[in-house]
C-alpha cells in the first residue's frame, strides 16, 4: 500500500505566512520591548522581561508538545498497541522535528539564564544571581549555572536523538525482508530506554529547572506531573488535529472513526487527569494557608492574572468533560477537531500562567507580541511536520501489527 502526501499549496502558504508574521513580532519586539526607554523604570523592567519571558514560555511549550509525540510512541511500542499503527507517522513526524523546537528552546533558555540581566541581576532565574538571598542559596548545589546548562543540553540531544531514531527505525521497518521482527523489537528496547530518559527528565527534572525555578522560592512536589499532563494532553490534541487534516486531504484512508475515538478518549482521559493533578496541587497548598506556598496562587488568582486562570479551567477540565465525555462526540471528526484546538490553546494558556506572573508581577500582558509569537511557533510547527509527512509513505508498510491495526474496534 502506498499514501503519499503531497503539501497543498494553502497550507505551506499558511505556514510561510504565520512563520513571517512570528519573525516580525520577534523583531517589532526587539526594538519596542528590548528597547523600552518608559520614565517609569519598573515599567521599562517588565517590558524588557516581557520579551524574553513570551520566548521561553512558547519554546519551551512546543518542545514538550513534541516530546509528548516520542511519548506516545515509545508507550505504544511498549505495550505492543496496533492502536497507533494506523497513523504513527503522524507523532513520527511531530518527533523527528523535536531537534528545531529543541535547539530554538535551548538558545532561549541559555539567554534567558546568562545573557539577559537588568542592574546584575536576572529578573527571570533570580538564582543565577542570589545576592544573600538565603532560601536561593540553599538551593545551590541543584539551581546553579553548570546544573542548568548540563540538564538542558543533556535532555534536549536525549530528546532529538530519540525523535530521530523512532523515525529512521520505523522506516527501516518498511523496507526490512518481508514479515521480519528484529526491527520491531529493536523499537521496543529503544522505546524501554527512552521512558528513562522521560522519566528522569520531563516527568522530573527539567520542569524544575526551566519553569518552576522562574518563581524559585515555591515549589511543588507535583508540578512535573502538572506539566507533564498539561503537555501531553496537547501533544494528543495536535496528533488529532493532523490525522483528521490528512483524512479530509484524501490520505490515510486506513484509519477510520475507531482510531479517532481513541484518539478522543485520550484528549478525553487526560484532560481528566490534568484536572486531577491541577485540583491535587491546588488543593493541598490552599489547604495547608502557609504564606510562602499561597502567594504563588494569589496573584494568578486574585491578581490581574485571575480570567485566565479560570479560562485555562473551563478550557481543560470543563469544556471536555462536557462535549467529550459521550461516545458519539468522540467519533465525530468536527467535535474532536474543534477541542482539539481549544484543548491546545487552552493549554498554551496554562503554560503562560505558569510562566507570567512570577517575573512581570503585576506588569501583566496579553496582546500582539504574544500572540504574534505563538503564530510563529504554530506556522513552524505545520511547516516541519507536513515536510516531513510528505518524505514517505503515511502507510507504515511491513510494520508486523498492521493487519491488526486494520482490524481495530475502539
Amino acid at each position: 500500500m502506498t499514501d503519499r502526501f503531497e503539501i497543498p499549496a494553502k497550507l505551506k502558504t499558511t505556514s510561510l505566512v504565520l512563520i513571517l508574521m512570528g519573525v516580525i513580532t520577534l523583531i517589532i519586539g526587539a526594538i519596542t520591548l528590548m528597547n523600552s526607554h518608559a520614565t517609569d523604570h519598573e515599567i521599562m523592567h517588565a517590558e524588557r522581561t516581557r520579551f524574553w519571558i513570551v520566548l521561553l514560555h512558547n519554546s519551551v511549550f512546543f518542545l514538550l508538545v513534541g516530546v509528548a509525540s516520542i511519548f506516545i510512541q515509545a508507550a505504544a511500542s511498549l505495550a505492543q498497541g496496533a492502536w497507533l499503527v494506523a497513523y504513527k507517522r503522524v507523532p513520527e513526524a511531530i518527533g523527528a522535528n523535536v531537534w528545531i523546537f529543541g535547539l530554538i528552546a535551548g538558545i532561549v533558555l541559555l539567554c534567558v539564564a546568562f545573557v539577559f540581566n537588568i542592574d546584575g541581576h536576572n529578573p527571570i532565574y533570580h538564582w543565577v544571581h542570589p545576592h544573600g538571598d538565603k532560601i536561593l542559596e540553599g538551593k545551590s548545589p541543584f539551581l546553579n549555572p553548570a546544573m542548568f546548562v548540563g540538564f538542558t543540553v543533556v535532555t534536549i540531544a536525549l530528546w532529538a536523538f530519540f525523535g530521530k531514531k523512532f523515525r529512521s527505525l520505523s522506516l527501516a521497518q518498511e523496507q526490512a525482508a518481508k514479515n521480519s521482527t528484529k526491527i520491531y523489537w529493536t523499537t521496543i528496547k529503544w522505546s524501554a530506554g527512552f521512558l528513562l530518559v522521560y522519566a528522569l527528565t520531563q516527568m522530573s527534572t527539567t520542569p524544575w529547572m526551566w519553569i518552576m525555578s522562574i518563581d524559585a522560592h515555591w515549589y511543588s512536589t507535583m508540578f512535573s506531573w502538572y506539566t507533564f499532563a498539561g503537555a501531553f494532553v496537547a501533544g494528543m490534541s495536535a496528533i488529532l488535529l493532523w490525522v483528521v487534516y490528512l483524512k479530509n486531504q484524501g490520505n490515510l484512508e486506513i484509519v477510520n472513526k475507531e482510531h479517532i475515538h481513541d484518539l478522543g478518549k485520550l484528549m478525553f482521559a487526560f484532560s481528566i487527569f490534568w484536572a486531577y493533578v491541577w485540583f491535587d496541587q491546588y488543593m493541598l497548598i490552599w489547604y495547608a494557608n502557609i504564606p510562602e506556598e499561597t502567594w504563588y496562587f494569589k496573584i494568578r488568582q486574585h491578581g490581574p492574572y485571575g480570567f485566565i486562570w479560570y479560562s485555562t479551567f473551563v478550557i481543560n477540565f470543563i469544556m471536555p468533560i462536557l462535549i467529550l465525555m459521550s461516545r458519539p462526540s468522540k467519533r465525530n471528526y468536527f467535535t474532536v477537531t474543534f477541542m482539539a484546538m481549544f484543548i491546545i490553546f487552552g493549554q498554551w494558556l496554562n503554560f503562560y500562567i505558569m510562566t507570567m506572573p512570577g517575573p512581570l508581577g503585576e506588569h501583566w500582558h496579553l496582546s500582539w507580541y504574544e500572540f504574534g509569537i505563538f503564530a510563529g511557533f504554530i506556522g513552524l510547527f505545520i511547516y516541519t511536520v507536513a515536510n516531513t509527512l510528505s518524505k514517505s509513505s503515511l502507510i507504515p508498510n511491513n510494520h508486523p501489527l498492521l493487519k491488526e491495526a486494520l482490524l481495530h474496534q475502539s
